[in-house]
């Protein structure tokens, strides 16, 4: 399984995924974090490798990029973006705006399609309602905040959630087949 940190390849994903936001309303940074955390760990998922190797700590609205700050900072001094602050609903948001488009080309083709299924998947998303679902996560339910999310979590299922619905049926099923219910 390929881990390593490729602060090129994140920095371009940074800027890809800032310049897909930018027609969404609700994407400011706190989307952008999760929209890089799950292209990372849906990757790992499908290639069992990760795009740019970059860690994920958790933090109480979720996983974000240990090394955003910085590379955040850097293409803002460089001039590759820059960052406005929007009011959304009467509170705050940052936007990273590119100021030139991503390099492409030190993706391959399946991390680029990693990365626009996920960000096809989160549109139209509310940064809370994105939040919520990274809050699903078992790395993210498994670790402290401030702590880093493991990569090894992407493969970890999810619990199954047990509502009366879900009884009601499960209950329906057995009986239909005549099986014992746990």
């Amino acid at each position: 399984m390929h881990l390593a940190y490729d602060a090129r390849k994140f920095a371009e994903m940074v800027l890809h995924v800032a310049g897909r936001l930018q027609d969404d309303r609700a994407g400011g940074a706190t989307k952008l974090n999760k929209v890089l955390f799950f292209a990372e760990f849906t990757h790992l998922r499908r290639h069992e490798r990760v795009i740019s190797g970059c860690e994920f700590q958790k933090l109480p609205h979720g996983p974000a990029p240990r090394q955003l700050l910085p590379v955040r900072k850097k293409l803002i001094d460089s001039g590759a973006a820059e960052l406005m602050e929007e009011d959304f609903l009467g509170r705050p948001q940052q936007r990273l705006i590119p100021s030139r488009a991503a390099d492409l080309d030190v993706f391959a083709d399946e991390e680029l399609q990693t990365i626009e299924d996920v960000l096809d998947q989160l549109a139209g998303m509310t940064a809370t309602q994105v939040s919520e679902l990274s809050h699903q996560e078992p790395g993210w339910q498994l670790t402290e905040v401030g702590e880093t999310i493991p990569f090894s979590t992407a493969f970890l299922d999810f619990p199954q959630v047990r509502t009366p619905t879900s009884e009601r049926l499960s209950e329906s099923v057995a009986e239909r087949y005549d099986l014992a219910t746990a």
